[in-house]
């Protein structure tokens, strides 16, 4: 595959450059668009894992780059929210290997809670950002990453959006490593035990990094420049930038590609040369407010494109300073839990029961809709329980002992044991009731594993996490096991019981997804042939 050129998405180039690169391990959590980078990595013979959530892949993929191996974790935006503890700090140590941080955004919210710029993480936790505008960027960037990470010994985030992430252009690739340094622990507590006395000093260092990466940016940093008409410049960021091409092809145009800490110095040259000078970026006006901040004089987009993706239409808007309302786009078709989804049943027990229903990240947020419109709210990965305790907390009893939590049997690994500890801890005086819906994947994101179906990333055997002995032996007083195809029970018998309870409850309603039940069949064949085989004698294997 090496040096032949191929057609691939940007998750897919990650994904190649991280195997040519000589990556040891990676690790992340799935969530659209990132999803693919692991599937993809694992396909092409590197060592992927899921994680049960994405701090805790940050925090593997740190003691991997403590180890001296170059490491990959991969998340969607709302995961850096998770994984942000370990990233602050992260920043302070020296790592040994290079360790990537990819976060891709989901501009325009195509399959998220949030629009959420991440852009701002990359100040906020001091740490080098680069922004690829395709697939051939995506990359060479990841290359660039590890080099920028191990030459100043400093965590990277590679920020992708769902355009880059998922668009496909060509990618020229290079030669792979022919070898990489096996790791071996160093042992250097001042830069890795971030207790005061030794954080004060790497804090300091982490500032002395970011101006040494800032005065390289502006000397070899990856910057494209397109020179053009002198009466119409723009600075642009991402996949922003090539649609401010295809807009204005004419105009002198600065493409930035490690966009922090900026190139100031480049810029500044650049917006001289230009009569007018126009910031071309999605989401948040982070570039704009940081070259206004330098002293740059540069025009901002209005505050109406701000929200969804940008595209050339609206690029060329923006240029001419057009604010009317912009074409409403056709309405398509809402989407529908799958028609043969168990999860219907509990919702539509939940509908006629009048539930307050404090829901979760997954497929089955999809019960909010009709003919259900059984979910009151949904946050984050894990709040159900949360939001759920707290409204039983407040609420007069009679609403009180109408309120449930559901969450998904990946999101509850993910985030929702903790939720478990609190509910036990603090119960409230009406208890509670929460619903895990076991469909033994990670439905939403494309049928991914997790420590909850007994299975790695590539679906071979491993341990499983059983979510009805766990909640037992957290202490909660009332665990029940529910199938949809079990006749002689009824979901709605019980859920009435325990709602009357004043007891702490959980219910797991397990039913595979129809979809991945096919898929889940098979590696559960495969393991039991597999174990058979691995237990015959050898003189009988060998016959």
């Amino acid at each position: 595959m090496t040096g032949e050129r191929q057609l691939l998405s940007g998750d897919e180039a990650v994904a190649l450059a991280a195997l040519h690169a000589g990556v040891r391990l990676g690790t992340g959590y799935p969530g659209t668009p990132s999803t693919e980078i692991l599937e993809t990595f694992d396909l092409l013979g590197g060592h992927a894992q899921w994680s049960p959530n994405e701090k805790v892949a940050l925090e593997v993929g740190l003691g991997a780059a403590f180890g001296g191996a170059r490491t990959l974790v991969t998340m969607k935006h709302v995961g850096l929210n998770v994984a942000a503890d370990p990233l602050f700090t992260a920043a302070y140590t020296d790592i040994e290997g290079g360790l990537i941080v990819i976060s891709a955004d989901d501009p325009g919210l195509a399959s998220s809670q949030n629009e959420q710029d991440n852009r701002h993480y990359a100040r906020a936790a001091a740490l080098p950002m680069l922004e690829p505008v395709d697939s051939q960027q995506a990359y060479d960037f990841t290359w660039l990453a590890f080099d920028i990470s191990e030459r100043w010994k400093i965590p990277v985030i590679l920020r992708l959006t769902t355009r880059v992430c998922h668009a496909k252009t060509v990618v020229h690739p290079r030669a792979a490593v022919s070898d990489t340094p096996e790791p071996s622990f160093v042992r250097n507590i001042p830069a890795r035990v971030m207790i005061p006395a030794y954080a004060k000093p790497a804090h300091q260092r982490l500032r002395q990094k970011l101006a040494e990466i800032a005065a390289w940016n502006d000397a070899e940093g990856p910057i494209r420049l397109d020179t053009g008409r002198a009466d119409l410049g723009i600075v642009a960021t991402g996949i922003a930038a090539v649609h401010a091409r295809e807009a204005a092809p004419k105009a002198s145009q600065l493409t930035i590609g490690l966009t922090y800490p900026l190139p100031l110095g480049r810029i500044r040259t650049f917006a001289m040369g230009v009569e007018r000078l126009v910031a071309i970026e999605e989401g948040d006006p982070i570039l704009a407010d940081s070259l206004r901040a330098a002293g740059i004089p540069v025009e901002c987009k209005p505050e109406m494109y701000r929200f969804g993706e940008l595209n050339v239409a609206r690029v060329r808007r923006i240029l001419a300073g057009d604010t009317s309302p912009e074409p409403v786009p056709p309405k398509g078709k809402p989407p529908e839990l799958c028609q043969g989804c168990a999860h219907r049943d509990v919702f539509q027990v939940l509908r006629d029961l009048d539930c307050i229903v404090a829901g979760d990240i997954g497929c089955y947020t999809l019960g909010v809709l009709p003919p259900f419109s059984a979910m009151d709210t949904c946050v984050c990965m894990g709040a159900s329980i949360g939001v759920g305790l707290g409204l039983r907390h407040v609420l007069p009893e009679a609403q009180a002992r109408r309120v449930v939590s559901v969450i998904g049997d990946s999101t509850f690994v993910h985030s929702g044991i903790t939720g478990i500890a609190e509910m036990v801890y603090n119960p409230p005086a009406t208890g509670h009731v929460v619903l895990i819906l076991d469909n033994g994947t990670t439905a939403m994101t494309g049928q991914q594993e997790h420590p909850g179906t007994g299975r790695l990333l590539d679906h071979s055997p491993t341990g499983k996490i059983s979510f009805e002995a766990l909640a037992q032996a957290m202490g909660v007083q009332n665990v029940h096991v529910v199938n949809s195809q079990d006749k002689e029970s009824s979901l709605r018998d019980l859920v009435v019981n325990l709602l009357a309870k004043s007891e702490t409850s959980l219910v797991v309603a397990r039913q595979p997804c129809v979809l991945a039940a096919p898929k889940i069949r098979f590696y559960e064949k495969a393991a039991t042939e597999r174990l058979a085989a691995s237990s015959c004698p050898a003189d009988v294997v060998d016959q």
